[in-house]
C-alpha cells in the first residue's frame, strides 16, 4: 500500500475513534511521522493533503524539509525527538512545535535562542510517565518546578507528551498525562497531550489525545 492510501485508512480510523469517544474530529492534530524516510515517500502525503509532519532528528529535517517547504509553505514540522541543548538553535529555527522539552538545560537553551532568533516554538513538556530514564522526559515529581521555568523564561507551552512503556498496557499512562494536565494547565482544556502512536493512537484519542505521532502506519518500516 503507498502512503497516500494508508493515509485515507488512518483517517478512517481516527475518525472511528474520534466518533465512539465522542470527540470531533478537528480536535486531533494527525502528526506524520516522516523520520527516517526519505523525501520521494513524504511527497505523496503531502499531495494527498497531509500538513503536519513530525522528526526526531534536528539535522535530517535540515537535509529534508527547506526544499520541500518551498512547495508546500504550509506545512507545520513537529520536533518529537530528543533534543541536545547544543541543537536548541537550530531546531528553533526550523521547526514550527518542539515535543521534548524536558529538563532546565534545554529549557534555558531555547530560551537564549528564542531571544536571538526573534521568534518562540510552542513546546510540549514530555513527562517520563513510565520512569524509564532511556526515553527522556521530566520525572512526574520534577513537573511543577519545570513548568514554573517554563514560563518564567516565556517559553509557550502546549501541553504535555509521553511515550508509554513499549511493553505496557498504554492506556494508564495516556490517563496519567492526562491527570498532569488537568492538575498543571493554566485553565480547563488549554493544554494539548501528545500521546499514541501507530500501535495505540486510537487508545490514545480514546483518553482525551490532542497529538498523535504516527509513522509506521503511514510509511511502513523505517528506511
Amino acid at each position: 500500500m503507498d502512503s497516500a492510501a494508508a493515509l485515507t485508512q488512518v483517517e478512517e480510523r481516527i475518525a472511528r475513534a474520534c466518533t465512539i469517544a465522542k470527540r470531533e474530529r478537528e480536535e486531533v492534530n494527525l502528526i506524520a511521522v516522516s523520520k527516517t524516510h526519505p523525501v520521494d515517500r513524504i511527497e505523496p502525503v503531502l499531495e494527498a493533503g497531509q500538513r503536519l509532519f513530525g522528526e526526531n532528528r534536528v539535522q535530517e529535517a535540515q537535509d529534508k524539509w527547506p526544499t520541500l517547504r518551498e512547495q508546500y509553505p504550509d506545512v507545520e514540522l513537529h520536533l518529537i525527538g530528543q533534543l541536545q541543548s547544543n541543537k536548541a538553535e537550530d531546531a528553533a529555527a526550523l521547526f514550527d512545535v518542539i515535543h521534548s522539552l524536558d529538563r532546565p538545560s534545554l529549557l534555558k537553551a531555547l530560551a537564549k535562542a528564542y531571544d536571538k532568533l526573534g521568534r518562540r516554538v510552542l513546546c510540549f513538556i514530555q513527562v517520563d510517565v513510565g520512569e524509564e530514564d532511556q526515553k527522556g522526559g521530566c520525572a512526574i515529581a520534577d513537573l511543577p518546578a519545570l513548568i514554573d521555568q517554563a514560563r518564567e523564561a516565556e517559553i509557550p507551552l502546549l501541553g504535555l507528551m509521553c511515550i508509554p512503556p513499549a511493553d505496557k498496557e498504554p492506556a494508564p499512562f495516556f490517563a496519567l498525562l492526562g491527570e498532569l494536565a488537568k492538575r498543571h494547565e493554566p485553565k480547563p482544556g488549554a493544554w494539548g497531550l501528545s500521546m499514541g502512536m501507530s500501535s495505540d493512537y486510537e487508545t490514545a484519542i480514546m483518553l482525551g489525545a490532542t497529538h498523535i505521532r504516527v509513522g509506521s502506519a503511514l510509511f511502513g518500516e523505517r528506511g
